[in-house]
């Protein structure tokens, strides 16, 4: 584990910079979960995210020499705006490598926070691809490379967030999830937690689709993912470091795994109850809640709310995913008897709370002759059955494709 005075030598070295957040009870998760829920808004860092701790602790204390030759790093996006407004404020040149697919929103605001300080190279679809071409970049142009995740200076930075937390609480939290990527947070915050206040049940949350960390822990061994989702873009990585690895494996009690559905559900919660935009991998934690919901009845549970970097492009694709991981949008291909009528009669039969959302004939010829495609939104899922049973007893033709992956890729 990083030491604990490790760890407060970062805090003095980055608090020129790094705000101190606020650590806020959430009333409403804390109600609907029977439990103190206590947000950690790293959120409101001027980055958005916690990134800044570890990128400044790193790069100053760099030596002369590599200030003078600058530095260079791979992200998709968080760990690229904190290396962007370190190189500014210290005033070092620095090459940021980010995958293709990076929101547009984190590019801009990388521009924003490096200025004249930092060039954008944008390569590759992954953070892996993005990584291998700043490591040689970094070989060949003698560059300090910044790791997001993989280096002691960086874990002690993100390590500063347990700091904080136990200065503003005053009984101890009972369980703490943290968000796992390529394991620099847990591992900094975990490494204190475990030394300051060892009771503390440390949880590390993945994404279903990128989940490298319980990958490892079942393989015995660092194991890389084949393929990866990219949609918790922040915590996208086909594999953690063997540093980070080390540590977890000391200091995590469990380790939660929670679909992509889930995590947009728990985007649009937080907005619509407390005005919070998280982005995927920053509501990441906040998904497994519903997971652990006996075991964290009654307790006071700590939330990393590690990054609002959440572009507003992405709403239509998050509120996609949100309502067919909670059942409540379903995709039909129908076939129409051939007679006037029938599209009335196949909207008579659905409920008064149903709503069509898309239809679309999948013929390119003779579209009235051939099969559509429906997409319905029910308003409770308990009503997707009744609709099955109408729409059976009516005589409707219908495949129901949500759980056919290979049409339900083809169509939608």
């Amino acid at each position: 584990m990083v030491s604990v005075e490790t760890i407060d030598q970062a805090y003095q070295r980055i608090s020129e910079v790094v705000l101190k957040t606020p650590l806020q009870l959430n009333h409403s998760l804390s109600q609907q979960y029977d439990c103190k829920v206590f947000l950690k808004r790293e959120d409101m860092q001027f980055v958005r995210s916690f990134k800044i701790r570890g990128a400044y602790n790193m790069i100053k204390k760099l030596s002369s020499e590599q200030v003078k030759n600058g530095v260079v790093c791979a992200s998709a996006g968080n760990h690229a705006q904190g290396v962007a407004f370190s190189c500014s404020k210290l005033k070092i040149k620095g090459t940021i490598y980010m995958p293709t697919p990076t929101p547009n929103q984190k590019i801009r605001k990388v521009k924003q926070f490096g200025g004249d300080w930092v060039d954008i190279i944008l390569t590759g679809d992954t953070y892996d691809d993005a990584y291998e071409s700043a490591t040689k970049a970094s070989k060949a142009e003698e560059l300090t490379f910044v790791h997001p995740f993989n280096d002691l200076d960086v874990i002690a930075g993100q390590g500063t967030i347990a700091k904080e937390i136990l200065e503003q609480i005053e009984d101890p939290i009972d369980i703490l999830l943290v968000a796992v990527g390529g394991g620099g947070l847990i591992s900094g915050v975990g490494s204190y937690f475990k030394q300051k206040c060892p009771n503390t049940k440390i949880i590390a949350v993945e994404a279903k689709g990128s989940a490298g960390l319980n990958a490892s822990l079942k393989s015995g061994h660092l194991t890389r993912l084949e393929k990866i989702d990219n949609f918790a873009d922040g915590i996208a990585v086909k594999e953690i470091g063997d540093i980070t690895y080390k540590i977890i494996k000391e200091i995590i009690d469990d380790n939660v795994i929670v679909p992509e559905g889930a995590i947009c559900s728990s985007i649009l919660n937080l907005y619509n109850e407390d005005a919070i935009v998280a982005e995927p991998a920053g509501a990441v934690s906040i998904a497994a809640l519903e997971q652990l919901r006996k075991e964290i009845k009654g307790k006071k549970v700590g939330i990393i709310l590690c990054g609002g970097n959440n572009d507003v492009n992405r709403t239509q694709e998050i509120t996609e995913r949100a309502l067919l991981h909670e059942d409540k949008k379903h995709y039909f291909i129908v076939k129409f008897p051939q007679r006037s009528g029938a599209l009335k009669d196949f909207l008579n039969i659905l409920g008064p709370n149903d709503d069509i959302t898309r239809f679309e004939y999948t013929k390119k010829n003779n579209k009235e002759s051939g099969p559509a495609l429906v997409g319905i939104v029910v308003e409770d899922k308990s009503d997707f059955e009744t609709l099955i049973e109408r729409m059976k007893e009516e005589g409707i033709n219908f495949e129901h494709i949500n759980d056919n992956p290979m049409l339900f890729s083809m169509l939608v």
